[in-house]
């Protein structure tokens, strides 16, 4: 602190050799009075997000950079004015503390700040709102303040948002397409978006992939008309209550089965030593599409959970991704990713691999087709697996093979419980 009383925060060092970080957001202007522990900034690694906390109470009197820009770890981010708050605190629902609090509001808060509904009420506290609902409200033209939050301690979920903007008539609402306009009239005006944050991180890491990477596509079709059984079984005489199984932790289960005779996908290429490192262990990255982007929680140890874990640990991280309270240890280390869109994975795709991996499995649709089976047409239930490997480690051969053995264990599902029935006798 220098001797004028006022505070200096520095850019802290949050780990794994990060040398900077992106302002995602800032949740106080110049002016703003905060308290200590308070969270003051978004800001984004290669990692995850992080909501930074005041390290003191005191009135903001400057902040480092905008939206987008990244700040270098050990450089100025905020100072704070503490001498003027202790000569003049602010005493929560004293009604000059509130006024104050009102102006600044009014004047220096951004976007997605709460303002005070007037300036009698008491001095608030942030409002707790996941950052993709925060962007939901200010592209919705809702001040936060006034939207009633019906999650845990009255944090505000999309719902509520949805809810405020139809009692609003916000510009949520679906409009009527515009008329194209006649010949010599101006056409209509553009929305300029700027690329920062996870949609930035994610954009980079899919060019440096496709720049780095070449991709190797395997596409096959497997018969899971008795996995489909199996499923519906388990989960009809399943004794708990909670959602039933998916296709993914079958694939999952079955995938750390075919890896054991693969491990050359089950690998990581460390680029600056020029090593490739094979893993023995399965460290699942699950491909989550959240409102904040595309995220890759990891299963941790895949081959040491049993079905019914596998698919409670993908409930698990998934759902903590799209809330985005991941922590950085569930959204890195994976050694291979599982990709899935569902009902919408299409006939075929080409997934991009999640570097530093080599392989990356993609789950498309599920659906009957006519087959040939014994000279007779019969319905079968087909879903085609849509793979992609780095073809610098993964030869054709050994990718197809990999495919080729996934596939047995997926239409044979009763082999996938089988102890050591998928050794090869390779190390």
């Amino acid at each position: 602190m220098s001797s004028s009383g006022q505070y200096t925060f520095k850019m802290p060092d949050l780990g794994e050799g990060t040398v900077e970080a992106e302002i995602v957001r800032w949740y106080v202007q110049p002016g703003d009075v905060v308290s200590e522990d308070q969270a003051i900034v978004e800001v984004m690694t290669d990692k995850a997000s992080v909501e930074v906390p005041a390290p003191v109470s005191g009135r903001v009197l400057a902040v480092t950079g905008t939206p987008g820009d990244k700040v270098a770890v050990g450089s100025p981010l905020i100072v704070f004015d503490v001498a003027a708050l202790a000569a003049n605190p602010v005493v929560p629902g004293h009604a000059a503390a509130a006024e104050h609090t009102a102006k600044a509001a009014n004047t220096a808060a951004p976007a997605n700040a709460a303002k005070p509904a007037n300036t009698a009420a008491p001095a608030q506290t942030r409002v707790m709102a996941s950052p993709a609902n925060r962007r939901r409200a200010r592209e919705a033209g809702l001040e936060l303040s006034g939207v009633v939050g019906s999650g845990p301690r009255g944090r505000i979920l999309q719902s509520d948002i949805v809810a405020a903007s139809t009692r609003a008539g916000s510009a949520s609402a679906a409009l009527p397409a515009a008329p194209r306009p006649a010949p010599g009239v101006a056409p209509a005006p553009t929305t300029e978006i700027k690329v920062i944050g996870l949609r930035r991180l994610i954009a980079e890491r899919m060019s440096e992939a496709k720049r780095t990477i070449p991709h190797f596509a395997y596409v096959e079709e497997v018969d899971v008309t008795e996995l489909e059984s199996l499923r519906r079984h388990l989960n009809d005489t399943r004794k708990t209550d909670g959602p039933g199984l998916t296709y993914l932790p079958l694939v999952l289960l079955a995938l750390t089965r075919t890896l054991k005779a693969y491990p050359q996908c089950n690998a990581l290429y460390d680029a600056q030593r020029g090593m490739l490192v094979r893993h023995a262990a399965v460290h699942a990255g699950i491909a989550t599409q959240t409102p904040d982007g595309l995220k890759v929680p990891v299963v941790r140890h895949a081959e040491r959970l049993s079905l019914w874990d596998l698919a409670a640990e993908i409930r698990r991280l998934s759902e903590r991704a799209r809330l985005n309270r991941s922590t950085r240890e569930e959204l890195t280390g994976s050694t291979i990713t599982v990709t899935s869109l569902g009902k919408l994975g299409g006939i075929a795709s080409t997934p991009v691999i999640n570097m530093p991996e080599v392989a990356i499995v993609g789950l498309n649709k599920a659906v009957e087709r006519p087959v040939i089976q014994g000279g007779a047409i019969v319905v079968r239930r087909i879903m085609n697996l849509s793979s992609s490997f780095d073809h610098r480690f993964v030869d054709g051969y050994d990718a197809a093979a990999m495919i080729q053995t996934l596939k047995e264990y997926l239409e044979h599902p009763a082999t996938i419980f089988m102890p050591d029935s998928s050794s090869r006798g390779e190390a």
